[in-house]
């Protein structure tokens, strides 16, 4: 009978298990974004940023924060096809869980393959639209892609939430100088 219920469980898709609700970290995360605004510099900011990462990472069970360490240290050594592998399973099990679509997405930014990364990153956004990390990211590929309005409008929302993200600098870049929003422009 226990042989028969591991069978039953390893045969189960991962969803249908039942991913129970990301923590709630909202208002931690409110209270972070507000003090990590009022930094000093960038020092200061740091470890308010570890925070929020932290709570970002915070997955809803075992199982998940196994599946999201797991994809994390295989992605720290290069195995980005297996830490893809997993990160498709995070998401799988746990649709409702932003970290899984950001740490996909990363995934497929580091192999180039940026609409893919945009994809998750919007999902990601969809679930915490203040997550500064997706916001880079989608910023990022977006200027892979060569889309500096899509890039710059993102990269501004980020750091609106936290000016002392390290992209801060790419507002120099020439490139993005010229993608602003024109006056008037409401398309």
């Amino acid at each position: 009978m226990r042989y028969f219920l591991i069978c039953l469980l390893l045969a189960t898709p991962l969803h249908a298990q039942g991913c129970p609700e990301a923590p709630d970290h909202s208002v931690a995360l409110a209270e972070l974004v507000e003090a990590v605004r009022a930094a000093k510099n960038e020092m200061h900011a740091a470890p308010l940023n570890a925070q929020m990462w932290e709570l970002w990472t915070d997955a809803p069970d075992e199982t998940a924060q196994e599946i999201l360490n797991r994809g994390m240290r295989k992605r720290g050594s290069y195995d980005l096809l297996g830490a893809r592998a997993d990160f498709d399973r995070l998401v799988e099990y746990c649709p409702e869980y932003a970290e899984g679509y950001n740490q996909r997405a990363f995934i497929n930014f580091l192999r180039n393959d940026y609409q893919p990364a945009i994809e998750d990153l919007s999902r990601a956004l969809d679930l915490s639209p203040t997550h500064t990390g997706a916001l880079t990211g989608r910023a990022l590929s977006y200027y892979a892609l060569g889309r500096m309005r899509e890039a710059r409008a993102d990269l501004e929302v980020a750091l609106g939430l936290n000016p002392w993200l390290p992209e801060r600098h790419m507002l120099a870049d020439p490139a993005l100088k010229g993608a602003q929003k024109p006056e008037g422009d409401d398309l």
